[in-house]
């Protein structure tokens, strides 16, 4: 650990705290290898059709803080991708027990073409005031854009000297989009300022009842896994209130959702605030699943009952999840999503006997925040269900997926994030996209995920239709290409590795 500084106004990038990279193309057990032995080295694309920007992944975090508003410095453009986590609130809410959800409270500065010439320090200062005055929230979080960042408005200081104004903490989130080409330091971003202005040091050791659960906005795995040890989740930070963040600091224990995504506040926790992160990572696919409780129940010093849950589960779950590997077996697949996450994702379909033939993961963490091996999710998945090939690292760049998906011709196409699916439609590949993180969790996560998979390759029809109409926006030279011809030192092969469970390809 030692890589976090609260000090600091703005929280240091993943590329430079953690060696994140955007570029890789290979496979996974040799990109594990690289990971650990330091050769693991970014490279540069020649052409990129798009990228992830740090600001909506700050959003998605402190938009959905119950009693926070949320103001956007920049030009009124840079809140457009807002209005979704608005949305995200109001329909999933109920799973967190909150009542009668209302809309998020979010404004822009709306800078203008003067404002970036002049300033627009003082527009900020208004804004958090008339802000202040229509709510009265709890707190107020500002975050950068790239415009104001270029024109170098000093949003620290107009925070600080509201916070002494209004009373209230004002958050300055630092976050603009070219500060880093890793997307998710925006998350990171949002949590250094959660944690320097939000979570209070205790003066005592003594503990609540209470676990963090690091997470997006998936339905509530938690409760009862933690119910039998004496614990109940503490949700952080979606649907959180400020007061709940404020004691976050007297957890038993943080748990994460997704590695990626916690990596930075877990440590936070634990190396500010006394609350040890569980040193494992989340429990997805049997072996992993074993692992998650023992090590909760380590944590709690009850290995008793973590044993005793384990058989409980395995012996109502494992004839279920049989029964569908049998019927799964042989099954290929493509997974597109976040880093942690998607390895969860190629866990699961590993355990369920589908071969994933390919990937595209949107970058690559090396080791995360808490140092420990036991938290990379890459790793447990090579050990636990072996090698994918045609690993590859890119941040949505479509293209790159597309002329993948041309080659493989999985019998899935598994996304976890809107707009990525429609083109394993357009190739008559049936498609599955969960927001939940928490859908495939644990024993019985793998038999909701199973069936589900299910259904969507017995009920193919729709996508076998779309693609007898769809057109295609790239042309038969790019199909023809590598998926790697823009990448920087890239020399075309006549053949490129054969994935585990896939055709040749080249």
């Amino acid at each position: 650990m030692g890589t976090i500084n609260l000090d600091l106004p703005s929280v240091e990038i993943r590329e430079i705290r953690l060696n994140s990279v955007g570029t890789y193309s290979g496979n996974a057990k040799e990109l594990v290898k690289k990971s650990y032995d330091g050769s693991l080295k970014d490279v540069n694309r020649k052409f990129m059709q798009c990228n992830g920007c740090s600001i909506t992944k700050a959003a998605c975090m402190t938009v959905l803080i119950q009693d926070s508003v949320v103001i956007e410095h920049g030009p009124i453009g840079c809140s457009s991708c807002f209005h979704g986590f608005d949305f995200s609130y109001r329909s999933d809410a109920h799973l967190r027990g909150v009542e009668n959800p209302t809309r998020r409270r979010i404004y822009s500065t709306n800078i203008s073409e003067k404002d970036t010439v002049y300033g627009g320090s003082k527009k900020l200062e208004k804004t958090i005031r008339e802000v202040y005055e229509q709510n009265k929230p709890s707190t107020i979080f500002v975050l950068s854009t790239c415009a104001t960042a270029i024109v170098g408005d000093d949003i620290e200081s107009v925070c600080v000297d509201a916070e002494e104004e209004l009373g209230i903490p004002v958050v300055s989130i630092t976050c603009e989009g070219f500060r880093s080409k890793v997307w998710t330091t925006g998350f990171d971003a949002a949590y250094h300022g959660i944690a320097r202005k939000l979570i209070a040091k205790q003066e005592t050791d003594e503990k609540n009842n209470k676990i963090n659960v690091i997470n997006f906005w998936g339905s509530d795995r938690f409760t009862d896994w933690f119910k039998p040890f004496g614990y109940e989740p503490n949700y952080i930070v979606p649907f959180s209130k400020v007061a709940t963040l404020k004691d976050s600091s007297k957890s038993a224990l943080t748990v994460q959702a997704c590695s990626t995504l916690g990596s930075y506040l877990g440590a936070c926790l634990e190396q500010e605030y006394g609350v040890p992160e569980l040193e494992t990572a989340p429990p997805y696919g049997i072996r992993q699943t074993d692992r998650w409780f023992r090590a909760l129940g380590k944590a709690l010093h009850q290995e008793e009952k973590a044993e005793e849950i384990i058989a409980e589960k395995k012996k109502e779950y494992l004839p279920k999840i049989e029964e569908l590997r049998n019927k799964l077996q042989g099954k290929t697949a493509f997974v597109t999503g976040g880093a942690a996450h998607g390895h969860a994702l190629t866990s699961v379909l590993g355990e369920l006997g589908i071969k994933v033939v390919g990937t595209s993961i949107f970058h690559h963490d090396p080791l995360y925040d808490s140092q420990r091996l036991g938290n990379d999710q890459l790793n447990q998945r090579v050990t636990d269900y072996g090698n994918i090939g045609n690993y590859r690292v890119c941040c949505k760049q479509e293209y790159e997926i597309v002329n993948s998906l041309h080659r493989l011709m999985p019998d899935l196409f598994i996304s976890r994030h809107h707009g990525m699916s429609l083109w394993g439609a357009k190739f008559g590949i049936p498609c599955i996209q969960i927001d939940d993180e928490h859908f495939c969790m644990g024993y019985e996560g793998l038999v909701d995920y199973g069936n589900r998979l299910l259904q969507v390759l017995e009920n193919d029809e729709f996508v076998k239709t779309i693609s007898k109409h769809a057109s295609n926006p790239y042309t038969k030279w790019w199909f023809e290409q590598s998926p790697d011809t823009f990448i920087e030192g890239f020399e075309k092969k006549e053949e490129i590795e054969e994935s585990d469970g896939g055709r040749k390809i080249g």
